[in-house]
C-alpha cells in the first residue's frame, strides 16, 4: 500500500467513497463552498503528472481535463501497472478499466477555482483548500469528518521542481483502507502541488503533482 502512485491511490479511495450515501445529499455539483471563477488549471486541456519513477511496478501516469461544466472539471487518466494485486483492486472500481497492464480512469471530478480546490468525485467530496486559509481553518467533508489547515508557510520553503514556494497544508484522517492520514499540499499559484499519505504503520509516501497551467 505505502508505495502506490498518486493516480492509483485516488482510484483506490473510490472503493469506499461511493458507498457513502451522504455524498449526493450533502455535496453536489452546485456546491457554493468556493466562490471564485474557474482557474486556468481547471480548464479543458490542462494536463497533470506525478513522479516519473516506477513505483510498485506502476508508472507512466498522465491525466488531462476533458470537460468543464458549471465550474466542475472532469478528467481522464492512464497508468501502466504490472502489479496484479493493484490491478485486481482497481478493476473493481466504477472509475477504472484494466486492460492488460494499462489502467484507465474516467469520471474524476473537482472544482479548481481561483480561490481554492474542491473535490466532487474521486476523493471525499468537499473543499480541499482555500488559498486565503489560516492555520486552524476547517472544511467539512461528505462522510461527516473534516479537513483542517495545519500549516501555512510565510517564506519560500517547499521544494517544487526547481524552485521553492510557499504552501498550505491541509490534513484529514480517514482511517480507512490502511490509510491513517492524508495531507494535501497546495500553493496559491500552482494549486495542489502534492499529496502525502500516512499509513497505519506510520510510514508515509508523498507524491508531487504538476499541472500544465497555473491558478491564474
Amino acid at each position: 500500500m505505502k508505495s502506490l502512485p498518486l493516480f492509483l491511490v485516488l482510484m483506490y479511495f473510490s472503493l469506499f467513497i461511493l458507498s457513502c450515501e451522504k455524498i449526493k445529499d450533502v455535496f453536489n455539483k452546485d456546491s457554493k463552498e468556493l466562490s471564485g471563477e474557474t482557474a486556468e488549471l481547471g480548464k479543458v486541456g490542462t494536463t497533470y503528472s506525478s513522479s516519473g519513477m516506477e513505483i510498485s511496478g506502476c508508472s507512466n501516469f498522465s491525466a488531462s481535463i476533458i470537460a468543464l461544466k458549471s465550474g466542475v472539471s472532469s478528467f481522464t487518466g492512464t497508468a501502466t501497472c504490472k502489479n496484479d494485486i493493484i490491478k485486481g483492486i482497481l478493476g473493481g472500481t466504477p472509475f477504472t478499466k484494466v486492460e492488460g497492464d494499462v489502467i484507465t480512469a474516467d469520471g474524476i471530478e473537482f472544482k479548481a477555482a481561483t480561490d481554492g480546490i474542491e473535490s466532487v468525485k474521486g476523493l471525499d467530496p468537499g473543499v480541499i483548500v482555500k488559498y486565503d486559509a489560516e492555520v486552524g481553518d476547517t472544511y467539512p467533508i461528505s462522510t461527516g469528518g473534516e479537513r483542517k489547515v495545519t500549516a501555512k508557510s510565510t517564506t519560500d520553503d517547499y521544494s517544487y521542481g526547481f524552485m521553492l514556494i510557499k504552501t498550505i497544508k491541509v490534513e484529514e484522517t480517514p482511517n480507512k483502507m490502511g490509510v491513517k492520514k492524508i495531507t494535501y499540499i497546495a500553493n496559491h499559484k500552482f494549486g495542489l502541488v502534492g499529496i502525502e499519505f500516512t499509513f497505519d504503520d506510520n510510514s508515509t509516501t508523498k507524491f508531487p503533482i504538476y499541472a500544465s497551467a497555473e491558478v491564474k
